[in-house]
């Protein structure tokens, strides 16, 4: 009852939002008189953060039309080799005439991006995809929104996540490097485990960051969330039916407004003060300002509803029985053993103020995955950097970034030429065999 309730709100508030946004205009276009009316300014500045505040917020695009190799700027398209109920593999080719630029596109790493099924859209990994563009073939998971999806396309559960993962693994083939971000690395690395242990090829790479590998270690409030409270709990709070007006009509999910709460709620004071200083810039004319939070909440605000059947799963599975760190979780009937990946090269990577995935929580991975050399497993803390900060912004395309291109360049090389000494970058640590630990 209560989506219906809130999907009535929404169509109440639609209207006094377009009307909230076209007054606004009317006070601040320079051919309306009422802009030279006094406290035109603020009058405008108000009706347009109104608006704002009511709005609707549709799934954003990537919009990556190009993309810089070595200094050229070369076309992306975006093109779609798989199409699954619950996701989309998304490929972001890249063209050129330019032939040294095509030829040395041809050689590069390819990537696959494992986007989180956790709220957000895919798109909210833009910056990350921009940046592998200029050095890698980029792929990346783009989840579907569970009310989009018919009930007669069935559910989606756990292990469903892992057999996709696996697909596009097993399409892309034995070149791909797969990145996976905050709630993905543990299917990510259920996945990539039962195709070791069924003999078959793993990535080349395995770059896990900002992931509840071990959900035991530094929980956040996330964590304390999913492990107080009891499995009933959640079914019975926070799974509903989507509404008649979707095409996913009567499907039970855990709907993308209750998430976009719980974000809000982690960090009240700072929307408030976002949303102040947003008002403050409309009113001095700060269009670059203005600009800069109307693109962070187009992203941040669009959420999407995840199926009732793998959210519960995932509650269950990753953050009450931990079966992936005490090896009881079993997919399909074979059960999960990390211990079985030999081939591949693990790195992991944390945020130091990361609010979400607790200090030591992806590192957990180098623990479970015995089988890999330990000269072939490293680690990086990201100084300064939350959450998002480890794949999106300043931190992401000055730190993170070079350190994950040049762990993919490594080994990616012919075998004869890999060198497996630790990657060069900023001083190293001690990780008491776990393998090269760097703070940048």
């Amino acid at each position: 009852m209560l989506y219906q309730i809130y999907e009535t709100q929404r169509a109440l508030m639609a209207p006094f939002s377009e009307f909230a946004s076209a007054s606004s205009k009317l006070y601040n276009h320079p051919l309306s008189p009422f802009s030279h009316t006094p406290m035109a300014q603020r009058v405008s500045a108000g009706l347009d953060l109104m608006h704002r505040l009511a709005k609707d917020y549709e799934k954003p695009e990537f919009d990556i039309r190009s993309a810089l190799v070595d200094g050229v700027e070369v076309a992306v398209q975006e093109q779609v080799p798989i199409t699954k109920p619950f996701c989309r593999l998304l490929r972001f080719k890249r063209f050129t005439d330019n032939g040294p630029v095509l030829e040395k596109m041809k050689t590069q790493p390819t990537v696959l991006v494992v986007a989180p099924l956790s709220g957000h859209h895919s798109t909210l990994l833009r910056d990350t995809v921009k940046m592998l563009l200029q050095d890698h073939k980029v792929f990346i998971t783009d989840w579907t929104d569970a009310r989009t999806v018919p009930v007669e396309e069935g559910p989606f559960h756990l292990n469903d996540y892992v057999a996709y993962v696996q697909e596009f693994i097993r399409y892309i083939g034995p070149e791909v490097n797969v990145i996976s971000v905050c709630q993905p690395t543990v299917p990510v690395l259920a996945a990539v485990s039962v195709m070791a242990t069924h003999g078959e090829f793993t990535p080349r790479t395995l770059t896990m960051m900002g992931g509840p590998i071990d959900a035991r270690r530094s929980p956040t409030a996330v964590n304390n969330l999913a492990m107080n409270k009891s499995f009933e709990w959640f079914e019975n709070n926070v799974i509903y039916r989507v509404p008649p007006n979707f095409a996913g009509a009567g499907r039970r999910v855990y709907p993308g407004f209750l998430q976009h709460t719980g974000f809000v709620a982690m960090n009240p004071d700072r929307h408030l003060s976002s949303h102040y200083d947003y008002f403050l810039d409309l009113i001095r004319g700060d269009d670059d300002s203005a600009d800069a939070h109307r693109q962070f909440y187009d992203e941040y605000n669009a959420v999407l509803d995840m199926p009732a059947e793998y959210y519960l799963e995932t509650i269950k599975t990753v953050f009450q029985e931990f079966a992936l760190v005490n090896g009881t979780w079993d997919v399909d009937g074979t059960l999960v053993r990390p211990q079985d990946i030999t081939t591949s090269a693990l790195m992991t990577v944390e945020g130091e103020l990361d609010d979400i995935s607790g200090a030591g929580q992806t590192k957990a991975a180098h623990e479970l995955c015995t089988g890999i050399p330990k000269d072939r497993q490293f680690h990086y803390d990201v100084e300064g950097a939350g959450h998002y900060g480890i794949f999106s912004g300043r931190r992401w395309r000055e730190k993170v970034y070079p350190e994950i291109k040049g762990f993919i360049a490594r080994f990616n090389q012919p075998e004869e030429r890999i060198d497996l000494g630790a990657p060069k970058g900023p001083a190293r640590k001690s990780t008491n065999g776990k393998g090269a630990t760097r703070k940048g």
